[in-house]
């Protein structure tokens, strides 16, 4: 946990507080925004304390989701709570998991429920109470990497649930060169009847969206929404393979319905529909194109 007499001079005084080792990975301020706020140093900092139960019970899930131990609390009142808190149910059967690790930056993961077989998109940290509760719900059985970036525990993940990886072959390294199924080129791949793999290379050569039950899309860092812009958004500047690519890669995804993007970095986004959804899309690929528009 953050060590107190580190934290950030921004702190609201109070129970809660943000120290200096604070990565600005955003995961406390999706969870509790009315708690934690960005600072103009880029950094997390607690903007009011807790005023209700259910802010408490927000900013202690954020707390323990923390990758990097940052956030503390005097009392520590409610943290116990917390850890059992996750995963949480976004929708239906998808929930987040939580507890994001510092080796993927703080990328969120999500573990759809299926009579099929689980399937846990990206890594969580390998933390046990967390590995207990997604037993209870029926383990893993497959393991989606979206890129390179965001695979943190998952060698621990597969040893606990067997769960066979999936990840392009163009985002291996020795990290992840045991993985059960690599995806090939740049065609779709039904991995099974509710589930569709994407690649979409541009922010890695290898990433890839994974399309459920055409209703979810899990982007990685291929798309996500910007509340800086007010809708969705990629971003050159953390694009490590080929922005021109990353381009093709967003057109490529108005052929496809889905109604959620589920990204690992950036914010969470529901459209009304899945028309609603590709206009989203498609302005935003307006605004990104080469020609104009903040890139």
């Amino acid at each position: 946990m953050a060590w107190a007499p580190d934290r950030l001079p921004e702190n609201v005084p109070g129970d809660l507080f943000v120290d200096a080792t604070c990565i600005d990975c955003d995961t406390c301020r999706q969870i509790a925004p009315h708690v934690f706020a960005r600072s103009r140093r880029g950094l997390s900092f607690v903007q009011e304390q807790p005023a209700s139960d259910r802010e408490r019970r927000r900013a202690t899930m954020a707390l323990v989701a923390c990758p990097t131990g940052s956030i503390g609390s005097t009392s520590r009142a409610g943290v116990a709570q917390a850890v059992l808190s996750f995963p949480e149910r976004v929708k239906a059967n998808v929930y987040y998991c939580g507890f994001t690790s510092s080796h993927s930056f703080g990328a969120a993961s999500y573990l759809i429920v299926s009579p099929d077989g689980n399937v846990l998109v990206d890594s969580p940290r390998a933390n046990e109470p967390l590995m207990r509760k997604v037993a209870e719900l029926g383990g893993v059985s497959t393991m989606l990497l979206t890129h390179g970036d965001d695979v943190a525990d998952h060698q621990r993940w597969h040893e606990r649930f067997g769960c066979r990886r999936v990840l392009h072959e163009k985002d291996l390294d020795d990290r992840t060169r045991l993985v059960e199924e690599r995806l090939v080129g740049n065609e779709e791949r039904v991995l099974r009847r509710d589930l569709i793999a994407i690649p979409v290379p541009g922010h890695t050569a290898g990433s890839t969206a994974f399309l459920y039950n055409h209703e979810f899309l899990f982007t990685g860092d291929h798309l996500w929404w910007s509340n800086s812009y007010g809708r969705l958004h990629a971003s050159r500047d953390v694009c490590w393979h080929s922005w021109p690519a990353q381009l093709t890669s967003l057109l490529r995804l108005l052929d496809y319905r889905f109604s959620w993007v589920l990204p690992g970095h950036g914010r969470r986004y529901r459209a009304e529909s899945s028309a609603l959804m590709r206009l989203e899309l498609a302005r935003a690929i307006e605004v990104l194109h080469p020609t104009g528009g903040p890139r």
